[in-house]
C-alpha cells in the first residue's frame, strides 16, 4: 500500500476509498458516491474532481468511474475490459465480439488488443484506463445469437461462440484472411467444439450472402450432411457468384455458387472458369 498516497487523502476521501475497498468495488457512478457522502455534503464535485487527481477514480464516461484501489494506485488498476461496455449501453442492445470474443474462445494464440463492442447505435474509437475500444455499428438484423457471462459478479453481453465463428468468416482480416478462418471453423466443428445445428441456424439468419456461401461450403467440404446443410442451401439460392477468397479465378461450385480458388480442397460440384 502507497503511504504517500494514503497521506494525501481527506478524511472524507480516505472513508470513501474504504468503503469503496470493503465493498470490492470496480466501478462506482456519482449516485452511488453520494450514498456514501453525509447528507449535507455539497462538494461532491470536488471530491470527485480530487480523487480523479489522485488516480483513485478513472472516468469512463461523465458520472461513471473505474476505482482504483490504494495498493494499486502507482501501477494503475486493469479493470476487466469486459465490464466497461454495459456502461455505455443501460438497454443492454450491444455484445462484446469480432477478435476479443475469438480471443476468449481461443480461435487462435495471437493477443488482439481492441476490445470490439457491436451495437446498433454508435461507431467510435476510445482509450479507457489505457484500453483500446472500438464501439462498431452494425444493422439489428445482426444482433442474435448472444449470451449473457458472468464476469465478477456482473452480467455482460457477448457473441456465442456459433455466432462467433460466424464473425470470424465474416471478419477474417485480424486472423490473416479467409482460408484462415475457414481452417478454424474446419477444426473446431471436427473437434466437436461447436453446435453444428446452431451454427447452421445462426447462419441462415445471417444478412451477408457471401458469409453464408462460405460457411456452407467450409461445412459441407468437412462433410456436413446434405439434410442439415438444406435450409442453409436454400437461402442462397438464385444468387449471384461470389469468389471464395478474392482471386476470381478457380472452380465454380455450382451449389454454393462459389468460385473455389487453388487454395480451397473442394470435389462436389465445380467447373473450371477463366479470368
Amino acid at each position: 500500500m502507497n503511504k504517500n498516497t494514503i497521506s494525501a487523502l481527506t478524511q472524507i476521501e480516505a472513508e470513501i476509498v474504504a468503503r469503496l475497498s470493503y465493498e470490492g468495488k470496480d466501478i462506482v457512478t456519482a449516485k452511488e458516491l453520494d450514498t456514501y457522502l453525509p447528507d449535507d455534503f455539497r462538494y461532491r464535485r470536488k471530491l470527485v474532481y480530487s480523487l480523479k487527481k489522485k488516480r483513485v477514480l478513472i472516468p469512463i464516461k461523465s458520472g461513471v468511474y473505474i476505482f482504483v484501489p490504494l495498493d494499486a494506485v502507482p501501477t494503475g488498476r486493469r479493470v476487466s475490459e469486459f465490464l466497461i461496455p454495459p456502461v455505455f449501453f443501460p438497454k443492454s442492445d450491444y455484445y462484446i465480439g469480432y477478435s476479443t470474443m475469438f480471443n476468449y474462445y481461443n480461435f487462435t494464440e495471437q493477443q488482439f488488443q481492441t476490445v470490439y463492442v457491436l451495437n446498433p447505435r454508435i461507431s467510435r474509437a476510445r482509450t479507457i484506463a489505457g484500453l483500446s475500444f472500438k464501439f462498431t455499428k452494425i444493422s439489428s438484423g445482426k444482433m442474435y445469437g448472444l449470451e449473457k457471462i458472468s464476469i465478477k459478479g456482473k452480467e455482460v453481453i457477448v457473441s456465442s461462440k456459433e455466432r462467433t465463428l460466424i464473425d470470424l468468416i465474416y471478419y477474417n482480416k485480424p486472423v490473416g484472411g479467409i482460408n484462415e478462418a475457414a481452417a478454424i471453423l474446419e477444426r473446431f466443428i471436427k473437434e466437436g467444439k461447436c453446435d453444428i445445428k446452431k451454427l447452421i441456424e445462426f447462419t441462415v439468419r445471417f444478412p451477408a450472402i457471401k458469409t453464408r456461401k462460405r460457411i456452407g461450403l467450409t461445412l459441407e467440404k468437412i462433410g456436413v450432411s446434405e439434410s442439415l446443410l438444406k435450409p442453409l442451401e436454400k437461402s442462397i439460392k438464385k444468387t449471384s457468384l461470389i469468389s471464395f477468397s478474392s482471386n476470381r479465378k478457380g472452380k465454380i461450385n455450382e451449389k454454393w455458387r462459389v468460385i473455389v480458388n487453388p487454395s480451397t480442397n473442394t470435389r462436389k460440384g465445380v467447373r473450371q472458369t477463366q479470368d
